[in-house]
Order: C-alpha cells, then sequence, then structure tokens
C-alpha cells in the first residue's frame, strides 16, 4: 500500500513543487500568468474532460448520476459555508468571499483526481475523478464568475440576483464548464467521434496533469503567506471537515463501497487554484484563500495519504 500511495502521490506533489520552485525563483513569471491560465482552462483540462466523457457509456454514465448529485451537494454545500462565513466572521467583500468559498468547496480535481485515480484505482476510476471536475465547473465555478462580474459592475454597491443571473450565463460560455456539459448530453445520446477526433482531444487533454500542476504551483507562489486563526479555519475546513462530510453523506445514503470511497477522496484533496485564477481576472485575491491554499497543500501530502490508507482499508 506505501508503493501504491508514493507511486500516486509523489508525482503529483513533486509537479506543484517545480511549479512553486519556478515561480519563487522567476524561472516563470508568476504574476502575469494569463497565458498560461489560458491553455489550462481554455485547451488542456476542456480537452482532457471532454475527451473522458465522451467515450463513457450511457450505462456506465446512467451509474454515475448518485456520485455526480452526491459530489454537487458537497462541494455546493461547503461553498455556501465558505461563503456565508467569509462574508458575515470574515466581513469580506462579495469577491473576495466568492474566491475564498470556491478555493474550500472545489478540491484541485484537475490536478490530483486523474492521475491519482488512475493510478491508485485503475483507468476506469478516471470518469468518477472527471465527473468532480465536471461538476464544479458546471456549478459553483460559473456562480463564482458570476459573483465577481456583478460585484466588479456594482462598484461595491450590492448585487441583485437579476445581475447575478446573467453573468452566469455569460460564464456558461468559458470551454471549462460548457466542454463537459457538451460531452455528458453526447455521451447520453450514445454520439461516437470519429478516430482522429478522439486522438486530438487526447492528445491535447493529455498536458492537462502536468499543466494543471505547474499552474497550480505558480499560481501559489505568487502569493503571500500569512498564517492566522482564518487561515487555519480555511485548511481544517479543506483538509478535515470536506472529507467527513462526504464520508458522512455517502453512508448516510447507502452508497456502494467504491462510491464512498471515491467522493470520499476527492472531498480530501487540497483546495483548487479555480478560485484565484478567478479572482486574479477581478484583483480578488484574499490573503484567506491563498494562504489557506498554501497551507492545505503543505499538510495535504500527509492527509490525503492518511484519508486513503482509511478509505482502502476499511471500505
Amino acid at each position: 500500500m506505501i508503493t501504491v500511495l508514493l507511486d500516486a502521490l509523489v508525482p503529483i506533489f513533486v509537479g506543484l513543487l517545480l511549479g512553486y520552485i519556478a515561480g519563487r525563483r522567476g524561472v516563470m513569471d508568476n504574476v502575469n500568468v494569463r497565458n498560461l491560465i489560458v491553455l489550462v482552462m481554455n485547451f488542456t483540462i476542456p480537452c482532457a474532460l471532454f475527451s473522458t466523457i465522451i467515450r463513457t457509456s450511457r450505462e456506465d454514465l446512467e451509474q454515475q448520476i448518485p456520485t455526480a448529485l452526491m459530489i454537487a451537494l458537497v462541494f455546493t454545500v461547503l461553498y455556501a459555508t465558505g461563503y456565508i462565513w467569509a462574508r458575515r466572521s470574515l466581513k469580506m467583500s462579495i469577491s473576495d468571499a466568492s474566491v475564498l468559498a470556491l478555493t474550500i468547496g472545489f478540491p484541485n480535481s484537475a490536478a490530483i483526481a486523474l492521475p491519482l485515480f488512475a493510478t491508485s484505482f485503475g483507468p476506469a476510476s478516471t470518469i468518477t475523478a472527471a465527473m468532480s471536475i465536471a461538476v464544479g465547473s458546471i456549478t459553483i465555478s460559473p456562480l463564482t464568475v458570476a459573483l465577481l462580474e456583478a460585484d466588479k459592475q456594482s462598484h461595491g454597491t450590492g448585487i441583485s440576483i437579476r445581475n447575478v443571473l446573467h453573468s452566469f450565463v455569460r460564464a456558461l460560455a468559458r470551454p471549462v464548464v460548457w466542454a463537459p456539459a457538451l460531452a455528458l448530453i453526447g455521451a447520453y445520446f450514445g454520439v461516437h467521434l470519429p478516430s482522429y477526433a478522439n486522438d486530438t482531444l487526447i492528445t491535447l487533454g493529455s498536458a492537462a496533469t502536468a499543466s494543471s500542476l505547474i499552474l497550480t504551483g505558480v499560481v501559489v507562489s505568487a502569493q503571500r503567506f500569512r498564517f492566522d486563526q482564518s487561515v487555519f479555519w480555511a485548511t481544517i475546513t479543506i483538509l478535515l471537515f470536506q472529507p467527513i462530510f462526504a464520508l458522512s453523506m455517502t453512508l448516510l445514503f447507502h452508497m456502494s463501497r467504491d462510491h464512498v470511497r471515491d467522493i470520499t477522496i476527492i472531498s480530501a484533496i487540497p483546495g483548487g487554484f479555480f478560485g484565484l485564477v478567478f479572482g486574479k481576472s477581478f484583483d480578488a485575491t484574499p490573503e484567506a484563500a491563498s494562504s489557506g491554499l498554501i497551507a492545505s497543500y503543505g499538510a495535504g501530502w500527509l492527509s490525503l495519504a492518511l484519508w486513503m490508507l482509511v478509505m482502502t482499508k476499511y471500505f
């Protein structure tokens, strides 16, 4: 089991570390990362998601419905909890609160779940990892963009539901949102792409893991680390409360053993970079989010290994 954990986790955290070192040493520009963001968010991740989901049979997709719904529940509850906490307790603006909420509620499935599941549980399990990215990309990610845009347009005077809905519709035009949604529709209706189209998507998507890991490390390297009470609770929520909540919900609804394991491990993955990437475009990079992200990776290598040991041994 130790060998399996090392094979799964070491390449992931080495990739993150390389990106972090490159950003800190100036090998890569960690301030002007727009081109790298476009590469990851508009090309590699959408292609990886589309190619994985579109090849899923309708039967397998229907079996993933309970998993997708449970992942959506876990992500949404943690997102809402993080947003309310940021607004009421930390007195953050709408923009900063939405960035912190997405950092807490959406684990870094894009960079970690796909290679982790492929190595630990076999290629067939990557559909669950892809589904977790798709769920987060279709739900709380566009909601965050909508809140950021609506808050910017209001100049801090308050937002309306109408403005948020309008911004939400615009957020759906992002490739990382519509690509998995389109793939889900295509897979459900049995659409089969030509071999050259599949090979193209697979080739472009094969860069998703490495580019996502490097981007995460570079983004984190540009953030100032400050450990305080808010960072402590953000880190604990990401690494402990979210997987405990996921485990409790999956057991409560009597899900299968594999579903319990997969959803809990996905929820134990350190915080995702989507929040800081989206927030960077709107000058919203709260220290609680950036420092919480750094802290979650500092402790995440150990906590994720422990969660994998527990879930593999007892479930």
